[in-house]
């Protein structure tokens, strides 16, 4: 029996285009995206996983388009399979716009759900032919794709009927991935770009509300046991649900704000068969961000200090 063995980089909520008090950052995503190319290549991972929030708006910039698609050409040559999933800031049809010509070059994006959920279940085979992984490629789930408004709902309903509605869509398109299985050993990813509870958020992170009226936060025993590693974006802080080493969010890898001064990473698994073993990554500062507070002598010599070391204020 063959045994699988491979490595996945697993990232979120780059955010391509977000400003800092109206300044833009462009050189920051451009440093940060050089770093994750040379990190693939140099660590030599096999399948990238970018779990939503590729840019900040749903129609990003041409600087931020350019910076995305400029990324997915060097990283190419060195990442058998890159997959990426739509967050509540993206556009659907906006990031899926190109999904012919980029799964030719085995980027997979998947914009929003339909129906039949077999497009969100990826088999992704080795250099060999072999299938060595099965994703259930899940995106950000909108309010009107996981449940019917009732009549007469009460906050309290509404929120049941969104967790009971994410719910039903895990066990769905994991027990469809479970007929992808076609060896005991081979793994099965999954993404999700959702507000799990008990997660941490950081002030100023920028991480929105995903339901109107509701946070829904989501329990960890929505996400069904056959899955051997989930791939969450959405907070931006690096943590794992309910103490799980293999269900965690990445974090976002540029502080989108003076609150997310902390550390940066993202996650580097290696799969042996099923069994994941997890490493995260410190992401390099590119920018200093620091917050000045006292007296104007004492603010003013520090933005001469700055200045002076070749910083930013």
């Amino acid at each position: 029996m063959k045994t699988t063995s491979l490595r996945i980089l697993h990232t979120s909520d780059w955010h391509i285009g977000r400003t800092l008090y109206g300044r833009r950052r462009y050189k920051t995503f451009s440093a940060f995206l050089d770093w994750l190319a040379d990190t693939v290549r140099d660590r030599h991972v096999d399948v990238l996983i970018v779990a939503g929030d590729v840019f900040d708006t749903s129609a990003p910039s041409n600087r931020a388009q350019e910076l995305y698609y400029r990324f997915l050409c060097r990283v190419m040559p060195f990442c058998r399979h890159i997959v990426v999933v739509a967050g509540n800031h993206d556009s659907p049809s906006f990031l899926t716009a190109p999904k012919e010509l980029l799964r030719a070059l085995n980027v997979h994006v998947v914009g929003s759900i339909t129906d039949a959920h077999g497009h969100e279940i990826l088999r992704l085979d080795g250099p060999d032919g072999e299938p060595e992984l099965i994703v259930c490629a899940v995106p950000y789930l909108r309010d009107r794709d996981i449940r019917v408004v009732e009549p007469g709902e009460s906050i309290e309903d509404k929120e049941r009927n969104l967790i009971d509605g994410i719910r039903r869509h895990y066990a769905a398109v994991s027990a469809q991935a479970e007929t992808y299985r076609t060896r005991p050993d081979l793994p099965v990813l999954a993404t999700g770009h959702l507000f799990a509870s008990g997660g941490q958020t950081a002030d100023g992170d920028g991480v929105r509300q995903l339901y109107i009226g509701s946070l829904a936060q989501v329990t960890a025993d929505c996400f069904p046991d056959t899955i051997d590693y989930l791939a969450l974006g959405h907070l931006h802080i690096p943590q794992k649900i309910g103490g799980s080493e293999t269900r965690r969010y990445s974090g976002s890898p540029v502080p989108m704000g003076f609150g997310e001064r902390g550390a940066k990473s993202v996650c580097l698994v290696d799969f042996a068969g099923r069994q994941a073993s997890v490493e995260c990554l410190p992401v390099p500062v590119f920018q200093e961000l620091e917050r000045i507070e006292g007296a104007w002598e004492a603010i003013e010599s520090r933005l001469k200090a700055i200045a002076a070391g070749g910083g930013h204020p």
